[in-house]
């Protein structure tokens, strides 16, 4: 059991009542880690819990309870096992104003007293080393597992409960794969076996700390350069050079081809198949922004739906790519969860009504060409976590003008909103970013939108090296 991150010690293990299906979790322990005053009468074999003016009163064997005098049917009656009285998870979650997350892959049980706190996480960057692996530890397994078990309990003192990692930084991969080749960033030359398994042995260690371990992907990026030199003999851009257009300076993966949409499906549901992994993390790399992109011939050879303006035929691309994802993983995998992580503006108001009241250079319905009201109407996806990684006061487009749009996108659709977060803008002489006292207050800002469940901070090592102090800001706000 996990409260608001930290593991209860527990003499008795939950455990699910067979034929019914219910979880049963000692009271005692989940009251007492609450700060809650209990009480067992042995002769009535009766509980009292008593927290904040509420009082809960529960008997073995019976089949109702007493919530601040009012009698409230369980789902099963409380019982005895090894001493502690047992009652069912939804009851004492639902009395004591817990949210409750099970983790049906790991038998977890994660109860959070703070709403809007269900998901803290961090990105852990792998290309360029940005974040986990060092360069200093290419080709030393034992180096590496060493900082990112580093990382991992750094990120956990902060307060955090998951970790977004980079598993597929430029269509290659940190783990033994059929489709693409071994990732540099473990040895310095891709293709090369580092002679481990390094995403099951992250998965293994963020799992014993009890904290979700997500596997994210650079769908559609296949090199951070134009050069073909270095690559692996199994790499996109060698087997398929038709799949992919330089543009920017860098090689992307054709989203106009459908079998490179496949191909890169098939990457993505390797991982899900073979390892415990508790999320499929999309980013925005879809088709780049700012920059040319030369698909002329594509768009006459593959349009079956015959759409005329090229725009809606990028997008129905990526729709179609974000859609077969979906239906591959919730077909394979139904339990775990699968997110993008778009640019934070979909469309500013001046260009469609219905937008943000914003003025951003970008947009991602427009310049990205992800259509992420579709992917929330249609419930394609779990969750979304817009990057909105400007100030409460960047007048151009404010932190809090953003939250609320996408707070009211989400508003009755089962799609879960998480915000991510700009710690790597602190100290930059962006408006708004001279303090750490920006990312609390957003947090806080946070708290008036129950939509918003969550926040993940771009990136890991801008909170572990403490930048202005964002760390120990973080480690109190989540006290």
């Amino acid at each position: 059991i996990y409260l608001d991150s930290k593991r209860i010690p527990s003499d008795v293990a939950p455990y699910i009542k067979p034929k019914v299906n219910f979880t049963m979790v000692p009271v005692r322990v989940i009251s007492q880690g609450l700060g809650a005053h209990v009480h067992w009468d042995q002769k009535a074999q009766t509980v009292t819990v008593q927290k904040s003016g509420a009082g809960i009163v529960l008997t073995v064997g019976q089949n109702t309870a007493m919530v601040n005098g009012e009698p409230v049917p369980l789902d099963a009656p409380p019982e005895i096992t090894s001493g502690r009285t047992m009652v069912p998870l939804r009851f004492i979650a639902e009395s004591l104003g817990l949210q409750v997350r099970w983790n049906a892959a790991n038998r977890w049980i994660q109860l959070n007293s703070k709403p809007g706190q269900e998901l803290k996480g961090a990105w852990v960057s792998t290309v360029y080393s940005l974040d986990w692996p060092s360069e200093q530890s290419y080709g030393k397994p034992e180096v590496q597992k060493q900082e990112f078990i580093d990382l991992l309990d750094d990120l956990q003192s902060i307060g955090l409960n998951a970790v977004f990692v980079q598993v597929r930084p430029s269509a290659d991969a940190l783990y033994p794969s059929k489709f693409v080749p071994w990732s540099k960033y473990l040895t310095g030359e891709q293709g090369k076996d580092p002679g481990y398994d390094p995403l099951a042995f992250m998965i293994e260690e963020t799992h014993r700390r009890g904290m979700e371990f997500h596997a994210w992907f650079n769908p559609f990026r296949a090199s951070v350069d134009a050069k073909t030199e270095g690559l692996a003999a199994n790499h996109v851009a060698v087997q398929h050079p038709e799949w992919v257009v330089t543009a920017g300076g860098k090689m992307y993966i054709n989203p106009g081809i459908p079998a490179a949409r496949q191909h890169i499906i098939d990457a993505i549901m390797e991982v899900v198949r073979n390892y415990a992994i508790d999320g499929v993390h999309l980013d925005d790399y879809f088709y780049p922004s700012g920059t040319a992109f030369d698909d002329d011939k594509t768009f006459k050879a593959y349009n079956p739906k015959k759409i005329k303006d090229k725009g809606d035929w990028r997008r129905d691309n990526i729709n179609e790519f974000v859609k077969s994802l979906s239906s591959a993983i919730r077909a394979e995998k139904p339990g775990i969860a699968f997110g993008i992580s778009p640019f934070g503006v979909w469309r500013n108001i001046s260009t469609d009504p219905t937008g943000s009241n914003t003025n951003a250079g970008a947009q991602t319905y427009d310049d990205m060409y992800a259509d992420v009201r579709t992917w929330i109407r249609q419930e394609w996806i779990d969750y979304v976590m817009p990057q909105i990684y400007w100030s409460l006061s960047f007048s151009r487009a404010r932190y809090d003008t953003l939250v609320e749009w996408w707070a009211k996108e989400v508003e009755g659709r089962n799609v879960t909103l998480y915000i991510g977060h700009a710690a790597y803008k602190l100290g930059t002489s962006e408006t708004g970013w001279q303090s750490a006292d920006e990312i609390i207050n957003q947090l806080k800002y946070n708290e008036n939108w129950p939509q918003v469940r969550g926040d993940v901070f771009f990136r890991a090592e801008d909170l572990r090296s403490n930048k202005l102090g964002v760390g120990d800001a973080l480690r109190a706000f989540y006290e």
